[in-house]
């Protein structure tokens, strides 16, 4: 028996499924978690000492990849002054400066500790700031798990099959309308039911939760004009995207200026941190200014904020996200290209430094378009890849990352075992 086998069986037993987030169970795809032991540069080591090239990359937040020697650094320093203080710190302006200065539409932030409670917080908000109740959010994009997003949701609850989660009142859902994802009419038809009643409309600008997933020309476009004509507050779930796809995130890319926008993952820099922010006279509503009520003893850690705002300063150096998108290029054009020669339906797609894989013909659209895709000739390409040492995340429904470690010649190197995978794939 492995090593990994042995955590696996021992996790079992003091712990739901043996993990402490549902997609790392390998429930999707079959076989034996992998115990991370370390991870430097692009690469992660198991319980087994196997190293692989990792494409998981902590679910985003390893931009610059994994165990940044000035990132651990900041880390260290700031840990000697104490792990928390549940008090003001001068760190936490420097954060709050720092991210407002990169999205110019966060005029003010909230620092919190987690993705799901920036997302929770920003819909409480917009729904004191209008006092409306209804939502809308989009098939297939996840949010967190907070009780009202776990509709139709994204990311673990794809993987398993479920369209919303057990222990879910449906009075707590009553007020969410899902759409879907990049149906601009269908956005304009509840609009027109509900002209006075929707308080926000929370997406992913591009989604990563049900596979990479950009908006059509148009679609984010769209969204902002119906919020701005109805009174509604538009919400950039920009968790993922945020400092990922691109400097400023999508709204940087687009152009498009949403209301409140919620981050986590690099901002934390492998730390768990999260925030939410926006215009100011919304953020006004947020306690102790306004009624609006939200809280976190841990929020602003200054251990966290110390890896967050190393990691945003190494962003910023010339270069970075060119060669950040280059090497995503590289590997999802390389992929595409050996899967076809190997005559396997497959495409990929890329922005900045996240990627996504498909085997079907064509780049999906929506959350239909991806689950078109053959679920089990993914698994067998997860399991063989893995097999020689390439680590893709567990399921066809999530997103990939790049790092800045990731060399062409690291690239190169997970091509030429994919070519030799592809060919098994289309023997078996």
């Amino acid at each position: 028996m492995t090593r990994n086998s042995e955590l696996f069986d021992r996790a079992c037993k003091t712990i739901p499924g043996g993990v402490n987030s549902p997609v790392r169970a390998f429930r999707s795809v079959g076989g034996t978690p992998r115990f991370i032991q370390r991870a430097q540069g692009a690469y992660v080591w198991d319980a087994d000492g196997t190293r692989y090239i990792d494409y998981v990359g902590s679910w985003g937040p390893a931009i610059l990849g994994h165990a940044h020697p000035e990132v651990v650094e900041a880390v260290q320093k700031a840990a000697v002054n104490g792990l928390s203080f549940g008090a003001p710190t001068e760190a936490e302006i420097e954060i709050a400066e720092a991210i407002a200065a990169r999205l110019p539409s966060m005029e003010q932030v909230r620092l919190v500790s987690s993705g799901t409670e920036s997302t929770m917080s920003a819909i409480r908000l917009a729904r004191g700031y209008t006092g409306r109740s209804r939502i809308i959010k989009f098939e297939g994009c996840y949010h967190g798990h907070a009780d009202s997003l776990l509709v139709k949701a994204g990311s673990g609850m794809l993987t398993f099959g479920n369209p919303t989660s057990s222990g879910v009142p449906a009075e707590f859902i009553q007020h969410t309308l899902v759409l879907d994802f990049n149906d601009l009419d269908a956005v304009a038809a509840a609009f027109a039911k509900y002209p006075d009643e929707i308080a926000c409309i929370i997406v992913e600008p591009i989604a990563g939760n049900m596979n990479l997933v950009k908006p059509r020309e148009g679609f984010l476009e769209g969204l902002r004009e119906l919020c701005t004509k109805h009174g509604t507050v538009l919400i950039f779930d920009e968790v993922m995207t945020g400092f990922r796809a691109g400097p400023r995130g999508v709204q940087g890319l687009t152009g498009v200026q949403p209301d409140l926008t919620t981050l986590a993952k690099v901002i934390g820099g492998g730390m768990p941190v999260g925030a939410f922010g926006g215009r100011a006279d919304i953020m006004a509503h947020i306690a102790p200014l306004g009624g609006v009520y939200q809280a976190g003893t841990l929020s602003g850690n200054p251990v966290a904020v110390a890896a967050g705002l190393t990691t945003l300063r190494l962003l910023d150096e010339p270069g970075f996200y060119d060669n950040l998108e280059a090497r995503s290029a590289q590997l999802a054009k390389g992929l595409e290209q050996r899967a076809r020669a190997a005559g396997i339906p497959f495409s990929a797609d890329f922005v900045g430094g996240m990627f996504g894989l498909y085997f079907r013909d064509g780049i999906p659209t929506t959350l239909a378009e991806v689950s078109e895709s053959d679920v089990e000739m993914f698994k067998r390409f997860f399991h063989g890849m893995l097999d020689q040492g390439v680590h893709f995340a567990p399921s066809a429904f999530e997103a990939g990352f790049v790092s800045g470690a990731h060399t062409e010649a690291i690239i190169t190197e997970t091509l030429d075992i994919a070519e030799k995978v592809f060919a098994t794939l289309k023997t078996a």
